[in-house]
């Protein structure tokens, strides 16, 4: 079978190549799935960078851990391995694997079924940002109906699910992101836009019983002044130097928190059946659509996944299989 195989750590397109591999069979209590895309979220880039170093014995510590790329997928379920139940052949589905390739196999628990109004490619875009925007609103944040809700870099993969997933609990949104990403926003449903490039999101008179930093840009003592007296951070993402990456800054936020009023939460998603399974149910109602930023084929993935790693423009970079 065709996939894209990483031979090391570095530039996508030098270590990322179209190649050949045997195609997997399923064993007991495994389903094999036809790939027909898969989203490439902001960590396919830093696995194929190795990226930060303090993950690197997640990644692999010289040379990648697994060969074939990609971290999500969607597809049509191919063959059932012995003792599996929940899942049949030939059904649409979703999920977390190794996905830059034509087949993957998966346990029946890393994939839900695909809402029937969403493409495939939308919904290849949705397990990871999705559920990491689902447990930043509901578990971090905590938010209700009537919360004044900022969300940071909300154009972006996380950040298009986390403006939509709020206001699907009934939470008032205000999202930020560049000029040329306001009317994605508009688009999303958010109540109010700012223009990070004109407007400093946190100067604002509002106070927010809820923040949802994904762009991590900013300092914890500059969000905490838009906060509500008894207001929640959750940081998402953030940036910084190649050892810790945006982890630092959170471990300060989260222990800043221990002296403060304010609620500071530093997510880290965990994937599960349970939310997969919720992020369909909000997809198939219509209240969450995925945002597809761009779409290539199969032997462009190492440039679509270096537009991942830019975070410029809305949704998600997407790669079609088949």
């Amino acid at each position: 079978m065709r996939a894209i195989l990483q031979s090391g750590f570095g530039r996508p397109g030098a270590v990322l190549s179209l190649g050949r591999v045997e195609r997997p069979s399923p064993g007991p209590g495994e389903v094999l799935v036809g790939v027909r895309a898969s989203g490439i979220a902001k960590g396919v880039w830093l696995v194929s960078q190795g990226l930060p170093y303090i993950a690197r014995p997640v990644y692999g510590i010289l040379r990648p851990r697994h060969r074939v790329g990609g971290l999500q997928f969607s597809g049509t379920v191919h063959e059932v391995g012995p003792l599996v139940s929940g899942v049949s052949a030939g059904e649409a589905v979703f999920g977390f694997g190794h996905g830059l390739a034509e087949f993957v196999v998966v346990q029946p628990e890393a994939v839900a079924k695909k809402p029937a109004r969403l493409s495939f490619e939308q919904a290849a875009a949705a397990p990871i940002s999705g559920l990491a925007a689902l447990q930043a609103v509901r578990d971090g944040a905590r938010v209700k109906p009537g919360d004044r809700v900022l969300v940071l870099g909300a154009s972006g993969s996380v950040g298009s699910f986390a403006v939509q997933i709020a206001k699907a609990w009934g939470a008032e949104v205000t999202g930020v992101a560049s000029t040329r990403n306001l009317t994605t926003l508009w688009a999303l449903g958010a109540d109010r836009v700012v223009d990070y490039t004109r407007e400093d999101p946190a100067g604002h008179r509002c106070r927010y019983d809820a923040i949802i930093d994904i762009a991590g840009n900013r300092p914890v003592s500059r969000l905490r002044h838009a906060l509500a007296p008894k207001g929640s951070l959750v940081m998402v993402g953030g940036t910084g130097g190649r050892w810790t990456m945006g982890f630092e800054r959170t471990v300060r936020g989260m222990l800043t928190g221990w002296f403060v009023r304010h609620r500071i939460v530093g997510l880290i998603s965990k994937p599960n059946s349970a939310d997969l399974a919720l992020l369909a149910a909000l997809m198939g109602s219509g209240k969450v659509i995925p945002v597809v930023r761009a779409r290539y084929a199969l032997n462009r993935a190492p440039a679509a996944v270096e537009a991942a790693g830019e975070s410029t423009g809305a949704g998600t970079v997407v790669v079609a299989i088949r």
